[in-house]
């Protein structure tokens, strides 16, 4: 006469069955691809540093290539001065600390301009080698 009484939690299990394997699986997924982003954004930005000081490098031995220059062109001492014509003007590999594996190149041009001579100096420092290899120029005008 009375019907036999269901039961709820069967019921309720048996719908929810499995769907915490795929859940799983999702999130396992998810984390593996953000932490592989991660990876490759710390490789390319220490790719990047390890640039960035390469072309600081190659700025300060420009820098330091002009100002030696400067000082064969217009010597402090009052001594003979290099003439403009050699080429390269001034020329170095540094072996000092800091600059390791840098060189440097210094061309000089000069015009005549109301019987005053201008010169140009233009100096290209060079650091590292291969994909990390950086130049920089530093240009200098003098009368």
């Amino acid at each position: 006469m009375f019907l036999k009484p269901l039961n709820i939690r069967l019921v309720m299990r048996s719908a929810q069955a499995g769907f915490g394997l795929p859940m799983a699986l999702f999130v396992i997924t998810v984390l593996a691809l953000i932490i592989a982003s991660m990876s490759q954004l710390q490789n390319d930005s220490s790719n990047s540093i390890g640039l960035q000081v390469n072309s600081h490098r190659a700025f300060y031995s420009a820098e330091a290539g002009v100002e030696i220059a400067l000082n064969l062109l217009i010597p402090p001492d009052g001594s003979v001065a290099r003439s403009c014509a050699t080429t390269p003007f001034y020329s170095k590999t540094y072996t000092i600390a800091g600059l390791n594996n840098c060189s440097v190149s210094v061309i000089c041009d000069s015009i005549l301009v109301n019987s005053n001579d201008y010169y140009t100096l233009r100096s290209t420092g060079y650091c590292g080698n291969g994909i990390d290899r950086a130049q920089r120029t530093v240009e200098v005008r003098v009368k």
